[in-house]
């Protein structure tokens, strides 16, 4: 019965989403007028959230997951009454992974009367939307944006996820706290800022640790098809762990071309960039074994909360959310406390509400800081043989 209540649920939301275009943003909390959207709604009966990311393209993982995770929320917040008496409508722009493209998806956003903006999936597209965003009330949380500078210049802007800086540290000190290694590897993608933070923390953590780095190999989107060198390099160096701070579309690539050279103790360890590895090496999932992926969700955990939102994410999409889908989730209940402690969608008073609340999500439980920079604790997924677990 829950799941089929859920169902509907997910079918009213997604219908309702698709058929709202907002009006003018509500700054007040109590507007008592708008324009009219399909099905007879007006602005002031709804609050609109907006997200961007990629939904289609080789990053489309990361941003179907945002997306799914967010619908989820919505589904239940409406369920519930909604937020301050008004159901909330979901608007999903498609980015291509591409930041300029993502600036564009925000102004169309905008036109459709959005009062926050849950968004944008990576990094480089939150950086080029929270610069446009500066002069505009309106509250930006990206669930997944890492990049230390990419909330800068705008202090309506905050996120849900760990910042790039505090992933490479805390996967050192996993390490440490372990007893993973104490001599590894590493293998980064030296044109994208998301890995490279992730490098620079991480060697940094590694020299204070007494960790020795034994061999650093790097690669860039136009060496992103040939790991050869990379590989024997780095299984040369006899490292049991191998640093890897890059997306799961390269990890994929690389995993591939390294299978059955690397001794079958050593781990490639990475973040939240490794999510969705398992559906890139479908043809066979052993390809990702050993594969640790430092994350604040596991979707295998007793806590309820988590129990709940994967039992209705699986009845919705058939499909493991993954902590893209877990920080979108979450993410719709911050906007929901932000705007319920501010009374109001004003984007300043919402940031200003971000520093007064917390919350307890499924990734942890979290506040803010004026930075917009949150802090929560990390643990770390194994994945073998197409399954991953809590590792430890």
């Amino acid at each position: 019965m829950k799941k089929k209540f859920f169902a509907l649920m997910m079918a009213c939301v997604m219908a309702f989403t698709m058929t709202a275009c907002g009006g003018g943003a509500d700054t007040t909390g109590d507007t008592t007028s708008g324009d009219t959207q399909s099905g007879g709604q007006t602005a002031s009966d709804s609050i609109v959230i907006g997200t961007i990311g990629p939904l289609t393209g080789p990053y489309a993982n990361y941003g179907l997951s945002v997306k799914q995770g967010a619908e989820v929320a919505v589904a239940e917040i409406n369920a519930a009454g909604g937020i301050n008496g008004k159901q909330v409508v979901l608007l999903s722009e498609d980015s291509q992974g591409d930041p300029d493209s993502a600036v564009s998806a925000y102004g169309k956003l905008m036109d459709d009367g959005i009062h926050a903006l849950l968004g944008c999936t990576l990094s480089g597209e939150t950086a080029n939307v929270v610069a446009a965003a500066a002069e505009d009330d309106v509250m930006i949380l990206t669930p997944s944006g890492s990049a230390d500078k990419c909330l800068e210049g705008n202090d309506k802007a905050f996120r849900v996820c760990f910042y790039d800086s505090y992933q490479g540290t805390a996967a050192a000190q996993y390490i440490v706290d372990n007893a993973l290694a104490t001599e590894v590897a590493i293998l980064y993608q030296s044109d994208v800022d998301y890995s490279v933070g992730l490098y620079n923390s991480f060697k940094a953590k590694c020299e204070e640790s007494n960790i020795k780095i034994v061999e650093t190999q790097t690669f860039t989107a136009s060496t992103a098809t040939d790991f050869s060198t990379q590989v024997d390099a780095l299984v040369a160096s006899g490292a049991k762990v191998v640093f890897t701070p890059i997306y799961a579309e390269e990890a994929s690539t690389f995993l591939t071309q390294a299978k059955g050279k690397f001794a079958s103790d050593v781990y490639f360890f990475g973040a939240d960039g490794l999510d969705g590895i398992l559906g890139k090496v479908e043809q066979d999932p052993s390809i990702a074994n050993n594969v640790l992926m430092l994350t604040p969700f596991a979707a295998d955990s007793d806590d309820a909360g988590v129990k709940s939102f994967v039992e209705s994410y699986q009845t919705a999409y058939g499909a493991t959310p993954d902590q893209f889908a877990a920080g979108s989730y979450d993410g719709v209940y911050v906007l929901k406390a932000a705007i319920e402690k501010a009374g109001s969608t004003s984007g300043a008073a919402m940031a200003q509400a971000m520093t007064e609340i917390t919350v307890e999500g499924i990734t942890g439980s979290m506040t803010w800081t004026a930075d917009g920079n949150t802090s929560k604790a990390a643990s770390a997924i194994l994945y073998f043989d197409g399954v991953g677990k809590l590792f430890g």
